[in-house]
């Protein structure tokens, strides 16, 4: 890593810097809405759930890299509590330098705070880089993910 990166709770004026890593490739600038007002409102609706956190890696103050984490109670696997990871992303000119590792061991970390044994995720099909990446971290790609618009 070329630089120290800090992962933290993300704040309310950083929203907008999630925003541009998440809308930073093909499927993020087709699906990401325009303008700033919605996200700033699921923002403030995850700070009122306990579970569920944006978190931002630093790197020199700015926002290089993001996710969130969503803790789940369950019945199944023997009543597991599991993490739920979604928009991981590092700013493109910083992959290939351990950052994405680096997220991905804060969330480990977290989740084990959090009394986790399961962490989770869906990638979609086309991020083939990025599943050569999830491949070698130890994750498993055990199932197969559906989503309904609604």
């Amino acid at each position: 890593m070329t630089a120290a990166v800090t992962f933290r709770e993300a704040l309310r004026d950083e929203v907008p810097a999630v925003l541009a890593l998440l809308r930073d490739d093909m499927l993020g600038r087709a699906r990401e809405a325009d303008g700033l007002a919605p996200y700033l409102a699921a923002w403030e609706a995850m700070q009122a759930e306990a579970a569920n956190h944006l978190v931002v890696g630093l790197m020199n103050g700015q926002v290089i890299a993001c996710y969130q984490i969503t803790f789940i109670s369950g019945l199944s696997l023997s009543a597991a509590h599991r993490a739920q990871i979604e928009g991981l992303r590092v700013r493109p000119d910083l992959r290939g330098q351990g950052i994405g590792a680096a997220l991905i061991g804060d969330a480990e970390a977290r989740a084990r705070a959090a009394g986790c044994t399961l962490l989770q995720f869906t990638t979609n099909r086309s991020r083939a880089d990025a599943h050569r990446f999830y491949d070698r971290l130890g994750f498993t790609p055990s199932h197969i993910g559906y989503k309904k618009t609604l």
